[in-house]
């Protein structure tokens, strides 16, 4: 049994554990953040959906609608060509509408080029990194005073094995889930001893969407653990109960 499995074994969340809770998750339309945002829903919280494709997060929108979850929200934000004032006012718009935040699951990625480094594209390696460094970086310093007014906060980023140890051809995704690492935890550093915001990262290891299918495309998908597989890791990091019971802050989960 590793350190995950053991964390989880007496794990049961009561099914309001995220009850009044508001909770944004980055590419809620989806793959991961799509299960994610609903299973946060369905444990009652209110999920904040962005993305960039507006009839993906309309699906999720209804798909949460329809099960009788508390109504969610919508915000369009393209990660890759976003202005510092588009998050601003994502910002603004959580301000005015919630007052404030209470978790931030940085899910959305790209995945890149999977070729070597000498032959990777310089234009493709800057639009990663915008979308998987940079933007996670403004939206959170952006949501801070969001996150600081919560009685308990939690930021998860979604983390990979690439990002502990380079792989050959993985570049620019292995690079940009490196610099995610080393952001958490310099952000739960800053954040442990000022303010009741815990900061960590999940490795999802490898699962069964259309990322893993782009970068493994011969791989037999029905032996891949499926999203729904890693809700109750998602779930107990969104939860200030064992947070902050716990004291857990800084540290990352491989799922």
């Amino acid at each position: 049994m590793n350190s995950t499995e053991k964390l989880l074994e007496h794990y049961h969340p009561s099914e309001n554990c995220l009850n009044d809770t508001i909770i944004a998750v980055t590419g809620a339309g989806d793959g991961i953040g799509r299960v994610i945002a609903k299973a946060y829903a369905q444990y009652g919280a209110t999920v904040i959906l962005l993305g960039r494709t507006v009839a993906k997060l309309e699906a999720t929108y209804d798909e949460i609608e329809a099960a009788g979850y508390k109504q969610a929200a919508i915000f369009v934000i393209d990660f890759e060509t976003a202005t510092e004032s588009e998050y601003q006012q994502l910002a603004d718009t959580i301000d005015e509408n919630f007052g404030r935040l209470d978790g931030l699951l940085h899910n959305a990625a790209l995945l890149g080029e999977i070729t070597s480094i000498a032959n990777y594209s310089i234009a493709s390696w800057q639009r990663l990194m915008t979308v998987n460094v940079n933007a996670p970086f403004i939206l959170t310093k952006k949501c801070l005073p969001l996150l600081q007014k919560s009685p308990q906060a939690s930021i998860i980023f979604t983390g990979s094995s690439v990002g502990l140890k380079g792989r050959a051809y993985w570049g620019a995704y292995a690079m940009s889930k490196a610099a995610l690492e080393n952001l958490m935890q310099t952000l739960a550093d800053e954040l442990a001893t000022t303010s009741n915001i815990a900061v960590n990262s999940i490795n999802p290891g490898g699962t069964r969407t259309q990322m893993r299918a782009s970068a493994f495309p011969a791989e037999d998908p029905q032996k891949v653990k499926p999203a729904e597989s890693l809700t109750p890791l998602y779930l107990y990091l969104m939860d200030s109960n064992n947070t902050k019971a716990n004291n857990i802050t800084g540290q990352q989960f491989n799922a």
